[in-house]
């Protein structure tokens, strides 16, 4: 009898596996058109309700925006300036390094949780203003109460975020670099945070923010220096307009901080798309 022939076999196709849909991002240049005309329709509104309503606590904001620039040409206002980034830029890094490393161990090790949890949720949520006369109490009329305040108004939202981060990774992962006979410290460094890098660097842009707000307050309840305490003069002097122009000024730095932490955000964050 003879041998059947042999059936011919398909040839087996490469896997190739469809990308992954990418999350659609917002453009710069649609966004700028929405933002311009939002910008300009709330400052015509601003100019107009301060000219047409007459209140003391209202200026048109084309005199606001004189003062702002007269507020810059001066070696003091500009003085002043360089003090708060300096605070903002100090105190926010001690935040930041100081808010990951514990973040990072809570969410890590339940017995680091269990022994400081109930001391950062109970900082996070009481009012930072209480604990100011103690900064003054040590420090006193110094840069060591800016910072500290700058420093405890961010560091407690960082570790929060940082600790969730870390704690919702895929155990999966965890167990396999394990597995491979990872170390605690890698696992940390190479598995858990990669993973937890999106949650925490909504954590880092919510301490930039309070950050900001930490700048200000010590300034305007503690030192004569900053930002702060140029709209704690101008406002005692009861000049609106000079008030208004220097919070201009703090929103422009808080809106450049928060555009550059996006920046870093995307980087990090790309190959979550």
């Amino acid at each position: 009898m003879a041998a059947a022939a042999p059936q011919p076999t398909a040839s087996a196709a490469p896997f190739d596996p469809a990308p992954a849909p990418r999350r659609p991002r917002r453009s710069l240049a649609r966004r700028l058109p929405v933002e311009g005309l939002s910008l300009l329709a709330g400052s015509l509104l601003w100019e107009i309700a301060g000219r047409t309503m007459d209140l003391p606590w209202l200026p048109p904001l084309s005199m606001i925006l004189a003062d702002l620039v007269t507020l810059l040409g001066q070696e003091s206002v500009r003085a002043n300036i360089m003090a708060s980034l300096q605070a903002l830029v100090i105190g926010f890094a001690i935040s930041l390094v100081f808010g990951l490393v514990v973040g990072a161990l809570m969410g890590r090790f339940r017995s680091v949780e269990a022994a400081l949890d109930i001391y950062v949720n109970a900082l996070l949520v009481a009012p930072t203003i209480i604990l100011i006369p103690v900064f003054f109490a040590i420090f006193g009329l110094g840069d060591g109460t800016r910072l500290s305040v700058v420093v405890v108004y961010a560091v407690f939202v960082i570790i929060i975020n940082t600790m969730t981060a870390i704690k919702t990774v895929d155990p999966a992962m965890v167990e396999m670099a394990r597995a491979f006979g990872a170390s605690e410290a890698f696992i940390i460094r190479k598995v858990m945070i990669p993973a937890s890098m999106p949650l925490v660097m909504a954590g880092v842009r919510l301490g930039l923010g309070r950050a900001v707000k930490g700048m200000i307050t010590g300034e305007m309840l503690v030192t004569f220096v900053g930002l702060g305490a140029l709209a704690a003069r101008f406002g005692s002097q009861f000049d609106m307009s000079k008030v208004f122009a220097v919070s201009l000024i703090v929103l422009i730095l808080a809106a450049v901080t928060n555009w550059l932490a996006q920046l870093v955000d995307d980087r990090l964050t790309r190959w979550a798309d």
